[in-house]
């Protein structure tokens, strides 16, 4: 199973049309719910992901995204909780 990008961080680029946290369009949001989306899509939408984002916001999706698929949760909804 692969783990959504989603980050929580749920703002779109008005610009861009993309997700500032993930970097997804609404499509691919969608399509990630779709049952049918393969792992293999799937994999190749986070390739696109990183290669869409640049500088901090890479590098914020990157540190938060890893710690979401090792702990469960985004740093955003980890740092949440703290509070």
């Amino acid at each position: 199973m692969i783990i959504s990008p989603c980050i929580s961080i749920c703002k779109t680029d008005p610009s861009t049309g993309y997700c500032y946290g993930c970097g997804r369009s609404n499509e691919e949001k969608r399509l990630w719910k779709l049952e049918e989306t393969t792992d293999d899509w799937k994999k190749e939408n986070i390739i696109e992901i990183e290669k869409r984002l640049t500088g901090w916001q890479l590098e914020s999706f990157k540190e938060s995204y890893s710690y979401k698929i090792k702990n469960g949760m985004s740093l955003f909804k980890k740092n949440l909780i703290k509070e």
